[in-house]
């Protein structure tokens, strides 16, 4: 597996991999992605800002995306409760990951959390960061078998809530 930098060409099967991801969370009854979000122009966006990601297999085929940033995120600014690192800290960011349907459960989320995680260790920047909705117990298993620590509750734009996660890597 590799992973690299997405560009505009692959939007089609970026969009592709985010609607099967929408219907997985539902068919799991998680109310994450119902609403329209991720978007063709979200997404766009974080390629704009070269921060969409792929993962490819040997033959070339997409199997998942993630945006990563080292960006502050505007919505981790205010926490219930606290982060593990100081709040003016540099810090490293994932959202909209999504696997395939057809290459789900062969370890591609735990791939991303380590490539991007690997590359902030290298730029001595101490922690990634993370959130995510308090129905995805799946991630959240994840997350704690990964090592990364509960820290509280931010929100969203849209006054949704969800979990917030810190992983310390320096």
């Amino acid at each position: 597996m590799k992973i690299s930098k997405a560009t505009i060409e692959h939007i089609f099967s970026i969009m592709e991999i985010i609607s099967h991801a929408q219907k997985y969370l539902a068919a799991l009854e998680i109310d994450q992605w119902q609403n329209g979000y991720p978007n063709e122009a979200t997404i766009l966006n974080d390629i704009n800002h070269k921060e969409t990601y792929l993962v490819q297999n040997n033959n070339n085929e997409i199997m998942a995306t993630a945006m990563f940033s080292v960006r502050p995120e505007p919505t981790y600014v205010t926490i219930q409760g606290q982060w593990l690192t100081n709040q003016d800290a540099t810090y490293g960011v994932i959202h909209r990951m999504a696997v395939h349907n057809d290459f789900r459960n062969q370890g591609l989320a735990k791939f991303i959390f380590e490539s991007c995680e690997n590359y902030l260790k290298e730029q001595n920047i101490p922690s990634m960061r993370i959130d995510t909705h308090q129905d995805n117990k799946r991630m959240q298993q994840l997350l704690t078998k990964i090592g990364y620590s509960p820290c509280g509750i931010i929100f969203l734009t849209d006054g949704n809530n969800r979990l917030a996660y810190e992983k310390l890597l320096i």
